[in-house]
């Protein structure tokens, strides 16, 4: 899907949602608010890539949704970012959020 150097972005082998993308860095990092022994340079470097490919799903579907899990949440104790895409139409994303353009 996307990958640099420091950073893997690949469908999920067990996906949620239509369009469900995992984004994790290549070295170990506990979550977003504990980087281990990772600079905030990789941090950066994720977010990059989140940013692309929630850019890129949402040209394709209309709308994307990016999450991260912390504490109890995080199943992986490795930092990941999901980016997905649920499914909805343009109308019923309309009818939940409105028309914010």
């Amino acid at each position: 899907m996307v990958e640099t150097a420091r950073v893997l972005a690949f469908h999920h082998t067990n996906p949620s949602y239509p369009v469900h993308i995992v984004v994790i860095p290549k070295e170990h990092v506990p979550s977003l608010t504990d980087l281990g022994n990772a600079d905030e340079g990789l941090l950066i470097e994720v977010l990059s890539v989140v940013r692309e490919v929630a850019a890129m799903v949402e040209k394709e579907h209309g709308a994307s949704t990016a999450t991260t899990n912390l504490g109890l949440y995080q199943e992986s104790k490795h930092l990941h970012w999901h980016v997905i895409f649920r499914g909805e139409s343009e109308t019923e994303i309309r009818s939940t959020y409105g028309n914010h353009d």
